[in-house]
């Protein structure tokens, strides 16, 4: 497990969420949210499907139509022009060429930013896919290809990373591996946002958005959610948290 880093009330946010609201047609998927992400921080966002977590990271990235309140990221609006190139963003479905190789689509998007070839050999190592580095993305599986997106998102080391569900369909010890990364991260100063629906990562986690019909249920360490819910695993947490149950 990787080491846990303690909270530090100096850390500057580098995301803040203020009384968010975002509307999916009929439906409200992110109700009156708040919160913010520390620098140095993993930050999870748990909860079931459906529940609003890729609304809410879609707003904080800046790319969806929010209806009230307001999103601020590295003191900039979301979605602004100059973050473009300080965030990295892995959404649920891969976001590579299908008809390139892994490590032509990372020399493509390396362009773009502007960095160079040893930035893309770095970030294809740091996402194991060196071996498949010459395989066109269309032949790799699912499990690759959210690597291959993944690794696209850690060029240029990035002060934000915003990931949508990046360890769904992995093995165990490669999802090992990728919060062992993320931890890393956060110890080299980026803030790193990921959501799960697999409550078994949450104790992976610096801190905890547990999320549920567009609501934060909780803000805080995995620690003192199970301190202050009396249960045993975040599982039990959050269904104490559904059903109502008194905390000690």
């Amino acid at each position: 497990m990787p080491e846990r880093h303690s909270e530090d009330v100096n850390r500057q946010p580098v995301v803040e969420v203020r009384n968010l609201v975002v509307d999916r047609g009929s439906t409200r998927a992110v109700d009156d949210v708040s919160f913010s992400v520390p620098t140095g921080t993993v930050m999870g966002l748990l909860g079931p499907s459906g529940c609003g977590k890729s609304s809410l990271m879609r707003a904080v990235v800046g790319v969806q139509i929010v209806a009230g309140g307001s999103v601020t990221v590295l003191g900039q609006p979301a979605g602004s022009a100059p973050l473009r190139d300080r965030i990295g963003y892995v959404t649920q479905a891969p976001s590579v060429y299908d008809d390139l190789t892994v490590s032509e689509n990372l020399t493509f998007f390396g362009r773009v930013l502007g960095v160079g070839p040893d930035e893309v050999d770095r970030c294809i190592e740091a996402v194991d896919l060196t071996r498949h580095r010459d395989k066109v993305v269309n032949n790799l599986s699912g499990g690759e290809r959210s690597r291959a997106s993944l690794a696209v998102a850690l060029l240029g080391e990035p002060e934000l990373l915003v990931l949508d569900e990046p360890t769904v369909g992995l093995d165990p010890v490669l999802r090992r591996d990728l919060w062992a990364l993320f931890h890393r991260l956060a110890a080299g100063g980026a803030a790193v946002f990921v959501s799960s629906h697999v409550m078994d990562e949450a104790e992976r986690c610096d801190r905890l958005l547990l999320m549920r019909e567009g609501r934060i249920l909780a803000d805080e360490a995995p620690s003192e959610l199970l301190t202050r819910t009396g249960a045993g695993a975040i599982e039990d947490a959050f269904l104490r948290l559904v059903e109502g149950e008194g905390v000690r």
